[in-house]
């Protein structure tokens, strides 16, 4: 029975760190921010606004990252430009 629990507690362990890895490892958000296109062109932008400044908040991008795509937003692109 200990063998057991000993290998449930070691599973779940190694679990967590496959998950927390690949969130590392991973991009931070999705192409597109969710539902934005259903409702147009003005409400994707400010959706795509509010998704940035909750990546800013959790220190998922920088602050010279977060100027250059607030820029971009201005300018009307959704999505980063490639460089």
């Amino acid at each position: 029975m200990t063998a057991v629990v000993a290998a449930l507690i070691g599973s779940l362990i190694l679990a967590a760190l496959v998950y927390d890895i690949a969130r590392l490892v991973t991009p931070g958000e999705s192409r597109l921010p969710p539902l934005a296109r259903l409702r147009g062109r003005r409400a994707a932008l400010e959706t795509a606004e509010i998704w940035l400044v909750g990546l800013r908040l959790h220190g998922r991008i920088d602050a010279a990252a977060y100027r250059t795509r607030m820029h971009g937003l201005a300018l009307g692109e959704r999505t980063p430009r490639r460089t």
